[in-house]
């Protein structure tokens, strides 16, 4: 059966549901034109790199529900794709390595079950169309250059960085591959990778959504689960499936009864900004200066927001000591690695839920397998982190608790800061330029300049970021709505309100 007749190029969730419920589409011929297209464009841009075998299955199955009568949600029957990191029963987590993968020369981890946000995604009926690429260990933000799969493209440009670690996601997403996705973030992971592909990305409170069954680099502290989507309501939509409780992440209770009545995509409004004080970047936030194109779009994103009513503070974190707190890792520009000393026990943790089967069951195991490219070694990719102040004591004993009191000593001090600076200006918000200049090319040294990794990753707070223009070389340029911890209703509805009335983004002409 040939779908060609059917354009999803940028299809949305709400189009897809009136397809549905018109008779236009069923899940199953929609599924077949993704597929269509993945086949057309993949190849070029690099961003699956496991095709589920059973989604058409899986679409027809969610037909006869909804030829039966029975009552859909509405993700039901829409095609999606998940992140590799995050556990699939019948494929592979690789983490874009080739020592994690056997058809390159490592061993398989083969997850027994699902991850919680992964059977979530099922439980809301969504077509799952497959797994995404990222770089090896998910350990940079700029790009997917080193995978075991090949680099994967930006689909704004392919001579731009797309972003990481879920860059997969991103380019899937960008390239109309799928409605939307799955991404994980440590530091910047789907922040960075959105906005390079001029994309919606929610950032959540850390602990809103669960991260048991992703593979972590922080999971006691920092990771996150969140949504990449082409409009802000896909993305509230897919947040409503994702968050919540988890008896297999007990750290998630800190969200109960943090939700919004109705769910997130229920409070989305085009007057949300008005009267909403934001907050804007500057030296006090961090010490990193814009350059002047971004200046100059960030002038006239603030003219667009003015214009809905929202009141603008400048640099309301001058003088309160938050910019100092930063410290970034040695050779980055500013990557701050405090939180990824739970590593260890993290991973081992990680590995004992993957089941039985697998010959890498602990930390140790993991370590043996993998010592031909040891990833803390100085040319690993993960180097940084042996300088981290309880590494040490935490390598010694990865099945015990991790030693990360210091940490989140660190996390309350940037929230006191935080939450003094809110409430002092009556903030509602800040708005931010996601990124201090436009993107450097994929190939290269150079990576993404960011304003607000790892601020955020850090204090555990949560940060919409969405399209609003774009640099002269084409480059996207992106706006992030950032609050207090578990804001992001209020986020969604001003990201909503500001999206209502730009429409920035563009569909991108693609290359095959």
């Amino acid at each position: 059966m040939t779908n060609t007749t059917i354009d999803v190029t940028e299809l949305t969730v709400e189009q897809v549901q009136s397809g549905f419920a018109s008779g236009a589409l069923t899940s199953e011929s929609l599924t077949a034109a993704f597929l269509e297209r993945i086949a057309q464009f993949n190849p070029r841009y690099n961003a699956i790199i496991f095709l589920n075998p059973e989604a058409l299955d899986d679409a027809r199955a969610i037909d006869a529900r909804r030829a039966a009568g029975e009552a859909l949600g509405p993700l039901a029957g829409v095609p999606v794709v998940v992140k590799d990191t995050m556990d699939m029963a019948g494929f592979p987590t690789t983490a874009g390595w080739t020592l994690l993968y056997s058809p390159t020369g490592g061993v398989d981890l083969m997850p027994a079950t699902d991850s919680p946000v992964v059977a979530r995604m099922r439980a809301a009926g969504c077509v799952i169309l497959g797994k995404t690429n990222v770089p090896v260990l998910s350990a940079t933000g700029s790009h997917a250059n080193d995978s075991w799969a090949g680099p994967t493209l930006n689909a704004v440009d392919t001579s731009f960085m797309p972003g990481g670690s879920s860059a997969g996601t991103a380019t899937a997403v960008g390239t109309s591959m799928a409605v939307l996705g799955l991404a994980e973030e440590t530091g910047g992971s789907i922040q960075n990778p959105a906005s390079a592909q001029a994309l919606v990305g929610i950032k959540p409170t850390f602990a809103l959504v669960p991260n048991a069954g992703v593979m972590p680099l922080a999971g006691s502290t920092r990771d996150v689960v969140g949504p990449i989507a082409r409009c802000v309501r896909d993305a509230a939509l897919t947040l409503d499936a994702l968050a919540g409780f988890s008896e297999e992440d007990l750290k998630t209770v800190a969200g109960v009864g943090m939700k919004p009545p109705g769910g997130y995509a229920a409070g989305l409004r085009d007057d949300a900004l008005k009267g909403k004080r934001l907050g804007l970047y500057g030296p006090g936030w961090r010490d990193r200066a814009l350059s002047a194109e971004t200046i100059a779009l960030y002038e006239r994103a603030q003219k667009e927001l003015e214009a809905r009513g929202a009141i603008l503070i400048a640099d309301p974190f001058a003088g309160s000591g938050f910019a100092a707190l930063g410290k970034p890792a040695p050779g980055s520009d500013h990557f701050d690695a405090r939180g990824m000393e739970s590593l260890p026990y993290d991973m081992q943790k990680y590995l004992e839920r993957l089941g039985p089967g697998n010959t890498i069951k602990t930390w140790t195991d993991f370590v043996d397998a993998t010592r031909a490219e040891d990833p803390f070694g100085p040319a690993g990719v993960l180097t940084y982190m042996s300088s981290l102040p309880d590494m040490e004591a935490n390598l010694r004993d990865a099945a015990a608790p991790p030693v990360i009191g210091t940490f989140y000593a660190l996390r309350e001090t940037y929230l006191s800061i935080f939450e003094e600076v809110m409430t002092k200006h009556a903030l509602d918000g800040l708005v931010f330029p996601q990124l201090r200049d436009a993107l450097p090319p994929r190939e290269g040294t150079e990576t993404l300049h960011e304003t607000t990794v790892c601020e955020i990753n850090i204090a555990g707070l949560p940060g919409v970021t969405l399209p609003a223009g774009y640099y002269e070389s084409g480059s996207p340029f992106n706006l992030i709505f950032v609050g207090r911890r578990w804001s992001e209703p209020a986020l969604l509805a001003m990201a909503y309100d500001y999206e209502t009335a730009g429409r920035h983004r563009r569909t991108p002409v693609l290359e095959t």
